[in-house]
């Protein structure tokens, strides 16, 4: 460039940016290349060969197989022997390929996030669990099977048994599928890691009906929240009976009135103020349609009552499970 060629020629020639030429520019002081894959000079702090070999040579010691860096640095230490930090242990044994898991517990595996599922009409994805339900002898449960549709928040299927069971969640989910008539329809089912969700019956069924199963992270109840979510509404419920069920058909016969109620009278906050009903079958779209006219035209007759615009009547048209935190952040 001293010589006469113009930046952006010289800059081409090299795959370089103009402005990041210029940065590099900052006072007249020419930085040099500050790319990540620049071949820069070794470090003068760097770890000799006799160093990393002397590394190597302790944690390979008999004394010390069975010990990390982090307790190898301080024994050292206590001896008045100092080689290199911890962190270089650990680099000097990753490069060495010798930094695995030892002991005989698991070595810890990273848990990835559940796929993200979005729901665009009702039962393409449901969610079911299992919680207890307390009856009046200290002790004894009965167990509430209940699964929800995620887009409707509607209840299509429930059953209270006496213990937990595979077998029991296997013929819930198949009447429910046949009820709904979306056998084999792409269903996705999402459940958290408990014994009846993981067991091959229920793993089977699910198969012959053509259902994809999805579940949470082990013990992380965010990843199933429509489930919680519900059954926080079962428990505080005015009419749940805080002094427990006198017998099993009588937590049936609740759930059964709970279900009726939730699915054609609770207004969902969620879905706009419809039934979860109301939603599946359709029905939210004219309704919201109409209260949206309804403030339209109550807006022209006094305008000065609102000072902006209406109220947001606006059909939701996909919920998500999982989202990702990028569309969260978004």
């Amino acid at each position: 460039m001293n010589t006469g060629a113009r930046k952006k020629a010289a800059c081409d020639v090299i795959e370089l940016s103009v402005r990041t030429l210029q940065r590099w520019l900052a006072n007249d002081i020419l930085l040099g290349d500050q790319r990540k894959t620049a071949t820069r000079p070794a470090p003068r702090n760097r770890l000799t060969n006799k160093e990393r070999m002397a590394i190597l040579r302790v944690c390979n010691d008999a004394e010390f197989t069975n010990l990390s860096p982090c307790q190898i640095v301080p024994i050292l230490l206590d001896r008045g022997i100092y080689i290199a930090s911890e962190s270089s242990f650990y680099r000097v044994l990753k490069d060495a390929n010798q930094l695995k898991h030892r002991g005989r517990d698991k070595a810890k595996t990273k848990v990835v996030k559940p796929t993200s599922f979005t729901a665009k009409k009702a039962n393409e994805v449901w969610c079911w669990d299992i919680t207890y339900c307390p009856s009046r002898v200290i002790g004894q449960y009965y167990y509430l099977y209940m699964i929800e549709d995620i887009y409707s928040r509607k209840i299509v299927g429930w059953e209270v048994y006496e213990r937990e069971s595979g077998d029991y969640a296997a013929k819930l989910l198949e009447r429910t599928v046949w009820a709904e008539k979306c056998v084999r329809s792409n269903l996705v089912l999402h459940s958290d890691n408990g014994s009846p969700m993981k067991c091959l019956t229920m793993q089977s069924k699910m198969v012959d009906l053509g259902v994809s199963g999805s579940r949470s992270r082990p013990r992380v109840s965010n990843d199933n929240p429509y489930s919680e979510s519900l059954f926080r509404t079962v428990k505080y419920h005015p009419r749940w009976p805080s002094e427990g069920f006198e017998s099993l058909d009588a937590a049936r016969l609740w759930v059964k009135s709970f279900a009726f109620w939730y699915n054609t009278e609770h207004r969902h906050s969620r879905i706009k103020f419809v039934t979860p009903a109301q939603r599946h079958d359709g029905d939210d779209i004219e309704i919201l349609l109409d209260r949206k006219k309804l403030y339209e035209e109550k807006k022209r007759k006094n305008p000065l009552r609102w000072t902006k615009g209406t109220r947001n009547w606006g059909h939701i048209k996909e919920v998500e499970l999982n989202p990702q935190q990028s569309k969260e952040a978004a």
